[in-house]
This record gives C-alpha cells, sequence and structure tokens, in this order.
C-alpha cells in the first residue's frame, strides 16, 4: 500500500479529536474500520503514529513527524485543486459567465444585459440566500461572479481572495396592507410602526442585529418577526399580519404599498465580487458597468424609490 493524501487526513482527524472513536465519528466511519486503516497506515510508516490508552491517543515522536508533514501537504493540496478547478472553468477563447446571488434587484438585468453583449457567451445563475455560500464558491472557482448585499458599512460575509465593488447603496422600505392608514405619506418613521409585527427574507448578515438596532434608537423593541421567504414576506403584508422590510428596488404586488423609512435607518449595499486570479478579472470593468446598468434600471422602474431619491441622492447606483 503505498501512502495517499486520504491516509495523511485520517492521521490529522485523530491527532486534532484527540481519539480514534472520536476522530470516526466526524469521520463517519465505524470506529473498528478506522482503527484497522490506522494500524496499515502504521505498517506503511514503519511505527506507532499514537500512543492509546482510556484518556484518548496522543501522538508518538513518528506521529509528530508524520503531522508536521501532512500540516503542510494537505493545504498545498487543497490550494493545488482550487486553482486547477478556476483554471479549468475559465480557459478557453469563449467566456462564460456563471453567477451567483441572494435576492437583490441585479441579477435579472445583467444576465440579459450580458446576453445581448455577448450572445455566444453561456450565462448560468445559481441563487442562495447565504452570501458566505456564494462566496466560498468564487473562492472555489465554481462561480465567476457573486452579487450579494451587505448591511450598512458591514464587510463582506467572508475573508479570503475576493474583490468586492459596491454597485449600488439602498434604503431599506416597509411594504403594507395598501389599506393601512400610514400608506399614503411620503416617509413614515420607524416609531411610527412599533405596534407592528415585522416580515423579513432570511440571509446571514447582520441585518436583524442593525434592525433590532435602529428600533430601539426609536424607542422600542420590535413584536414577533417572522424570517421567510420572499411571497409569504408580501402574502403577510397584504393581510394586514406585518410589515414587511424589503429593499427600495422591490416591486410590490397588487394590494400592497411600499412606503419610505423616514432618515433611511437601515440600509442595503449591493455587492459584485469575483476572484483576482481567476478569468473573470479580463472582463470584470465590463461587468460591473453592466450590473450598475441593472441596478439603475431597476431604481427606474420603482417609481417611489426614484422619487425618494431627489431629496436622498447619497443614495442609488454607485458612480
Amino acid at each position: 500500500m503505498d501512502l495517499e493524501l486520504r491516509h495523511l487526513k485520517i492521521v490529522r482527524a485523530v491527532a486534532e479529536a484527540g481519539s480514534v472513536t472520536k476522530a470516526a465519528t466526524q469521520l463517519g466511519l465505524a470506529q473498528p474500520a478506522l482503527t484497522a486503516q490506522l494500524k496499515r497506515i502504521e505498517r506503511v510508516l514503519g511505527g506507532a503514529l499514537f500512543e492509546r490508552d482510556h484518556n484518548g491517543a496522543r501522538p508518538t515522536p513518528l506521529g509528530e513527524l508524520v503531522l508536521s508533514r501532512a500540516m503542510v501537504l494537505l493545504p498545498a493540496a487543497q490550494e493545488l485543486q482550487e486553482e486547477a478547478v478556476r483554471f479549468a472553468n475559465t480557459s478557453g477563447d469563449v467566456p462564460s459567465y456563471r453567477l451567483g446571488a441572494t435576492n437583490g434587484p441585479v441579477l435579472g438585468g445583467l444576465v440579459d444585459r450580458l446576453a445581448t453583449a455577448w450572445p455566444s457567451a453561456p450565462v448560468s445563475t445559481y441563487t442562495s440566500w447565504s452570501a458566505k455560500e456564494l462566496t466560498a464558491m468564487v473562492m472555489l472557482g465554481r462561480l465567476d461572479f457573486a452579487l450579494i448585499g451587505a448591511c450598512g458599512e458591514s464587510p463582506p460575509p467572508v475573508e479570503g481572495p475576493v474583490v468586492w465593488l459596491t454597485v449600488g447603496v439602498d434604503p431599506v422600505f416597509v411594504l403594507l396592507d395598501e389599506n393601512h392608514p400610514l400608506v399614503g405619506r411620503k416617509e413614515v418613521a420607524l416609531a411610527e410602526l412599533a405596534g407592528e409585527q415585522w416580515a423579513v427574507a432570511p440571509g446571514d448578515s447582520c441585518f436583524g442585529d442593525c434592525f433590532a438596532t435602529a428600533c430601539a434608537r426609536a424607542g422600542f423593541t420590535p413584536r414577533t418577526i417572522y424570517e421567510t421567504d420572499v411571497s409569504t414576506c408580501m402574502h403577510l403584508a397584504k393581510v394586514g399580519r406585518a410589515a414587511a422590510l424589503c429593499q427600495a428596488t422591490f416591486q410590490p404586488a397588487p394590494g400592497i404599498a411600499m412606503v419610505p423609512l423616514a432618515d433611511a435607518p437601515l440600509r442595503w449595499r449591493q455587492l459584485l465580487g469575483w476572484h483576482p486570479e481567476g478569468a473573470a478579472t479580463q472582463v470584470s470593468a465590463s461587468v460591473v458597468e453592466h450590473a450598475k446598468a441593472a441596478h439603475a434600471d431597476s431604481v427606474q422602474r420603482s417609481t417611489r424609490y426614484a422619487a425618494w431619491l431627489a431629496d436622498n441622492p447619497r443614495f442609488g447606483t454607485s458612480p
């Protein structure tokens, strides 16, 4: 038997868990099967790698040597795999655009603009409520670009080699039943909605904390918050069960009115990200301009937002 990377992963798992039994659980193996594999690995390497007793497993001097090499080889192999995936997915004469996005106003317009500008270039999409998932996919070369949202001035969700550019900054408005007494007002103070229940689409940003802070500044603690999909948020708003928080570019369904919040206590940054070492960098400037144009189109489609921008020029599409 030759030594393989999976064998080094087993040795690392046992060392990190401090127990063969715990390592077996983490690796999804039966404990006897892992013990048998470890014995085969030790035969290949010429000696015991761990001292095992009722207190767990501790590396022997030989085990320490193997672990020191594994801590270099395993990350290097992972890095090689990621670079190979990026290369395989970005090489070739015909560009392709693999776009990932959370719920937002840019994706549809960007797809349309890219398909119009480069009819022969394949465009694919992937959506997720998790900005962290999309960022990881860009880092691994499985997406060329990610469109995500970030609350206020919060940083992107994951530290790593991804370039982020702000496409636009939008306020958060509120959706109310069209017969709600506050509908028709130019703006509504957040404090005037203190008695409402709330609905919001899920995400892994700090938006929930930012909303709670804004409510505290307005002098109240929000009642029930329904975290659910967009269609359910709209339904709850339409039947008067909740005030639904939404991006100002949102297009409300019949029976629902969108109302700006005074002084814009909550805002949402639309971000476009890509890997600086991938082929996406070669077309990033063009994709950024198309993304900004798609955002500007979404702003103009929202007549309430477009009118509000006249008095609040610091928001909207980035220059």
